[in-house]
C-alpha cells in the first residue's frame, strides 16, 4: 500500500513523497465537462425552482434569481444550505418530486436533534447504485467477487448502498450486516468472501479476531472497503497487515446518497470523486468564503443529478482540500484529501484546537504505539486537562511505558502545541466497536 501524505497541524495535509506503486484501475467512466456540468447545475436549479418549496423560499429569501447562474463560479451566489435547515425540514420538508414518485425514505439517525428524512426516487436509486459499483470496480472488484457487507441496514444507507452496487456489478453480496461476529467468521470462512465492507472499527476487531484464531491463512479477502469514520494511516496498515488485504478509503454521507460518493484508486493519495453526479467546493468554515483548489477547508457539496430531495451548496462540515493535480492512475474523476476531520468535532484544550487528523499524524510518528486510543477530558478549579491513553507493545514493562509516554507527551508538543498526560495500556485493551469508535470521553462542566 502506498501512502503518502501526513497531516501537519499547521498546513493541513501536504504529499510527503512520491508515489512509486502502480495503479491496475481500469476505469470505463468518464467525467463532464465544465460546460457539461454547467448544463446540469442549471437544470438542478430549474427543477428546485419548480418543485422544492425548501429551496423556493430559501431562494426567495436570499434574494437570487437562478437566472443569474451561468458558470460553475456562479455558484457561489448561492445561499449555503446548513444539516440545521434539513432538521428543521423534518419530516419531508426537503421532498421536490410527487408522493408517486418517491420509492425509498433512508434518515441520519438524529441523536443530536430530529432525524434528517430523504426522499428517493427510482433515478436517485440507480445513480447511486452506480456510483457504488464504481467505487467497487475502482477497487478492482469484478462479477467474480464475493462481498462480505457488514454496516447497518435500514433506514441508515450504509448496507442497502454496498448491496446495490454490489448487484449492478453482478458480484455476489453476502448481506451479514453489522454485529455477531461469530457468524460474521463462519461466512467469511464458509463462502469464501474476496471482499469485505466495514467501518474501520469493525474491520479491526474482525482483524485482530482472526490474528487471535489463526485465521488468517484460511480466509480468502483481498479487499476492504472502509468507511463511516475517519482512521489513520497508522489502523490502516494494521487492518491490512493482519488480514492481508488491500484497503480502500470510501467516503459518504446520508445527506448525499449514502457511501459510494468517493473512493481512493490503488494509489492510495486522495478520493476520487464523482463529479458528473457531485458537485464539491471548499469553503472557509468561518467565512463560507470560496477557496481555490489545494486550500484546506471545509466541503460543500451539491447534488446535480438528485431529484428526490436535491440539495445546493450543502455544508458537510467535513475538512479537507480539493487536489488540483490529476492523478496517475489515469481516472478522469477529481480528487480530494483524506478528511482531517470534521469542523464540529474538533477538541478545544488550553485554548487549541485539535482535530482527530492532527492527533493520528502525532501517533504515527510514535514507534510501537498502537492506532488505538481514548481521550479523557476533565476540568478541575477551571484548568482543563487531557488524558491521552493508548495501546502499546510490551504495556507490562514499567521503563517501555514511560519511554512511550514522554515520546508521545513530547510529540503532542512539538506538533500540536499542547502538553497531555499520557497512559499506556496493553494491546486491546481500549473498547473495540462493531461501528464507529468512541475515542472522546469529556467529562467537563458545560
Amino acid at each position: 500500500m502506498c501512502d503518502s501524505r501526513v497531516i501537519d497541524a499547521s498546513k493541513g495535509m501536504v504529499p510527503v513523497s512520491e508515489c512509486e506503486c502502480e495503479c491496475e484501475n481500469d476505469c470505463t467512466h468518464s467525467g463532464l465537462s465544465d460546460e457539461e456540468r454547467t448544463t446540469k447545475l442549471r437544470q438542478l436549479l430549474q427543477r428546485v425552482a419548480k418543485g422544492s418549496p425548501f429551496y423556493q423560499r430559501k431562494f426567495a429569501e436570499a434574494g437570487v434569481d437562478i437566472d443569474d447562474i451561468r458558470t460553475l463560479e456562479d455558484i457561489s451566489k448561492l445561499p449555503l444550505t446548513t444539516k440545521e435547515e434539513l432538521r428543521d425540514a423534518y419530516p419531508l420538508g426537503l421532498q421536490a418530486v410527487p408522493d408517486e414518485e418517491v420509492v425509498r425514505i433512508h434518515s441520519s439517525s438524529g441523536t443530536t436533534g430530529s432525524p434528517v428524512i430523504i426522499p428517493y426516487t427510482k433515478g436517485d436509486v440507480d445513480v447511486w447504485a452506480e456510483m457504488m459499483m464504481r467505487c467497487y470496480q475502482m477497487a478492482g472488484l469484478t462479477d467474480t467477487d464475493r462481498i462480505q457487507i457488514t454496516p447497518g441496514y435500514g433506514l441508515w444507507t450504509a448496507g442497502i448502498g454496498f448491496q446495490a452496487g454490489a448487484e449492478l456489478l453482478g458480484a455476489m453480496a453476502v448481506p451479514t450486516g453489522p454485529g455477531n461476529t461469530e457468524k460474521q467468521l463462519q461466512m467469511m470462512l464458509d463462502l469464501k468472501s474476496t471482499a469485505l465492507a466495514s467501518t474501520s472499527s469493525y474491520a479491526l476487531l474482525l482483524a485482530e479476531e482472526i490474528s487471535k484464531r489463526g485465521l488468517k491463512d484460511s480466509i480468502k479477502l483481498k479487499v476492504g472497503i472502509i468507511g463511516s469514520e475517519r482512521w489513520s494511516p497508522k489502523m490502516r496498515t494494521r487492518i491490512e497487515d493482519e488480514l492481508g488485504i488491500e484497503t480502500f478509503d470510501i467516503f459518504g454521507l446520508t445527506e448525499i446518497y449514502g457511501p459510494g460518493i468517493a473512493l481512493d484508486c490503488s494509489l492510495h493519495y486522495g478520493l476520487h470523486y464523482w463529479s458528473d453526479h457531485l458537485l464539491f467546493e471548499i469553503i472557509d468554515p468561518v467565512t463560507g468564503e470560496s477557496l481555490p483548489d489545494g486550500t484546506l477547508g471545509e466541503l460543500v457539496i451539491t447534488t446535480l443529478s438528485k431529484e428526490g430531495a436535491p440539495l445546493i451548496r450543502y455544508r458537510t462540515r467535513d475538512l479537507t482540500r480539493i487536489i488540483p493535480e490529476a492523478c496517475d492512475c489515469g481516472s478522469p474523476f477529481p480528487r480530494i484529501d483524506r478528511l482531517l476531520g470534521r469542523t464540529d468535532d474538533r477538541i478545544k484544550i488550553k485554548g487549541v484546537n485539535v482535530y482527530p487528523g492532527q492527533i493520528e499524524d502525532v501517533v504515527h510518528r510514535v514507534e510501537g504505539v498502537s492506532s488505538e486510543y481514548q481521550i479523557v477530558l476533565e476540568r478541575d478549579a477551571g484548568r482543563d486537562t487531557m488524558l491521552f491513553r493508548v495501546e502499546v507493545d510490551s504495556a507490562d514493562d514499567p521503563d517501555i511505558n514511560r519511554e512511550k509516554a514522554k515520546l508521545m507527551n513530547k510529540a503532542f508538543r512539538d506538533f500540536i502545541g499542547i502538553s497531555v498526560d499520557v497512559e499506556c495500556v496493553a494491546m486491546g485493551a481500549l473498547p473495540r466497536s462493531e461501528k464507529k469508535s468512541k475515542r472522546v470521553i469529556d467529562n467537563r462542566e458545560m
